[in-house]
């Protein structure tokens, strides 16, 4: 046998043999993820019904629903979101547009992912000695403010990386017919890596809405219904937590349909956001 194919079934065994670790881990990974949807699908979907999302949470040994963590962590998502938004955009506009050789640019960046990487309960400490110890009691909008935090390194990460990816070619021609700067940045850059920052966006909800320990810190939670964002409010991960704890077979039976009402809801915001995704690839 010469050298070359000697050569070539040496590299063709190394390929086979690197082939089959890959698929065996990626065998693993869907493995797991498989038993825990299927634990989910059969302890949660035997207590979905009409109550979870009419009645309150109950006391113990009573039947009830979901009703006042659903509505509480639909709120603090949504004042999370809009808060940090836009904060996460005008920085990752900086970044890209304004300061993209500067040094402020190269420290925020790093700013940023320590934030990104940062336990999520470091974050509820923050906003505890920020706001909670100082205003004597925890309330809805200390746990909105943590989410919020969580959502800037996301959205400045991907906005960053979707304008970069925005050809310098559109630019100029925006430049080129007289435009002022901001102008080129709202009608052409944001145009075109509008899907990509509205998928940063959708992966930020995705990541903050199973958030339990900055809620802890902060929202604590609340046994009935309160849309008083000033004191004490429930929310879906943190009744999850504290009924998958309890002895009572109807607490942890709606810690169960909590826990596929969040999965459920996240893997359909990352189907939501993978699809928008594909439409820019696609274009």
């Amino acid at each position: 046998m010469s050298t070359a194919a000697s050569l070539h079934q040496s590299r063709k065994r190394k390929n086979g043999v690197m082939m089959t670790l890959c698929v065996a881990a990626a065998g693993i990974g869907l493995a797991w993820l498989a038993l825990i949807l299927g634990a989910l699908l059969y302890k949660g979907l035997s207590g979905v019904n009409l109550a979870v999302f009419t009645e309150m949470t109950p006391p113990p040994g009573d039947a009830g629903g979901l009703l006042n963590a659903i509505y509480g962590s639909i709120v603090m998502t949504i004042i999370g979101i809009i808060v940090g938004t836009p904060i996460g955009v005008l920085a990752g506009t900086y970044m890209a547009e304004y300061g993209r050789f500067s040094k402020l640019t190269t420290v925020v960046r790093f700013i940023n992912d320590i934030l990104l990487s940062a336990p999520s309960i470091i974050i509820g400490l923050f906003v505890y000695e920020l706001m909670v110890r100082p205003m004597g009691h925890f309330s809805a909008i200390a746990g909105a403010v943590a989410l919020a935090i969580l959502v800037i390194p996301v959205v400045v990460r991907t906005t960053e990386d979707m304008l970069n990816l925005v050809p310098n070619a559109l630019r100029e021609a925006g430049t080129a017919i007289g435009a002022p700067r901001w102008v080129v940045i709202r009608s052409v850059a944001y145009r075109a890596a509008m899907s990509g920052i509205v998928t940063g966006i959708l992966l930020a909800i995705a990541r903050i809405s199973g958030e339990t320990a900055p809620l802890l810190f902060t929202a604590l939670n609340n046994q009935f219904w309160s849309s008083n964002l000033n004191a004490p409010m429930a929310s879906l991960p943190v009744t999850i937590f504290q009924f998958a704890l309890s002895p009572y077979e109807e607490w942890q039976q709606l810690a169960w349909t909590g826990a596929l009402i969040i999965t459920l809801t996240v893997l359909a915001l990352s189907i939501f956001a993978r699809s928008l995704t594909g439409r820019r690839e696609d274009k």
